[in-house]
């Protein structure tokens, strides 16, 4: 069936520093406005952040600091990007989630308001994971060949987990190292927080870092260092969850070891 519009329909995708919406800053933005007489137009443009965009940024979107130093800050170019959406309802790939919230975000901290509320969204994304699930049952059946008759009992859960591994080795020979390093590494285990409460996190070095306050991704050894009342007042006086602080006093006796 052929899309169906009453008025403009505008996908759009932002490049960004980092993930976190209201610390991070846009980088880009880029925008297709589909027609409904089918017609396209394109909008696309460098932003400066004012900030250095981190290495890990660039890694995904290849977007330097030298590539945007001499273009426009956000707030140079947000009536130009407002305009390229007036009277357009919205689109992308997971931007529901991400791309609407941070360009109102970052739009409201230049000055400047965006009314969304009333447009309708369609998010590719979503729709992709509603048409092709991609849930257990989903990948048994994929990979395996085989219906996931014990969906959600606990042992089936894990003998299903277990054949869509091996068969996803089998499946890519070329791309896949069956130890748990790799694997371990492909899935990101080690990006997870080392407490459960998300109050800490790993550095590219492996030592723990705070994800909260005025030290926020400072490892615990340069607080301790620089500033050691504050890791004092942590550890007894912030109320923090108790699994959290287990893994701080650890990780402090094995620095001091």
């Amino acid at each position: 069936m052929p899309l169906q519009l009453e008025r403009p329909l505008a996908f759009f995708d932002l490049e960004t520093t980092g993930t976190r919406i209201g610390k991070d800053r846009i980088v880009q933005v880029g925008i297709v406005r589909l027609m409904p007489d089918g017609a396209r137009t394109s909008y696309q443009t460098l932003v400066n952040p004012q900030m250095p965009i981190p290495a890990e940024a660039t890694a995904v979107h290849g977007i330097t600091d030298l590539d945007v130093a001499m273009a426009p800050t956000l707030d140079a170019v947000a009536e130009e990007i407002l305009k390229e959406l007036e009277g357009c309802d919205l689109a992308g790939f997971n931007v529901l989630r991400f791309d609407v919230p941070f360009l109102a975000e970052e739009l409201y901290r230049v000055g400047v308001e965006w009314d969304h509320a009333s447009l309708r969204v369609v998010d590719v994304q979503r729709i992709y994971h509603q048409m092709e699930p991609r849930n257990l049952s989903a990948a048994l059946k994929f990979y395996c060949g085989r219906e996931h008759d014990g969906a959600h009992d606990a042992l089936a859960d894990v003998v299903a987990t277990a054949d869509v591994l091996l068969a996803q080795l089998e499946r890519y020979p070329d791309k896949l190292q069956g130890t748990t390093d790799f694997l371990g590494e492909l899935s990101g285990d080690r990006k997870r927080s080392p407490d459960a409460a998300g109050k800490l996190k790993f550095d590219d070095n492996g030592s723990i870092c705070l994800t909260f306050g005025k030290y926020n991704g400072w490892t615990l050894e340069n607080i301790g260092r620089n500033d050691p009342g504050y890791l004092q007042w942590l550890m007894t006086k912030a109320e923090l969850p108790g699994s959290t602080l287990a893994v701080m006093r650890n990780a402090l006796a094995d620095l001091n070891a």
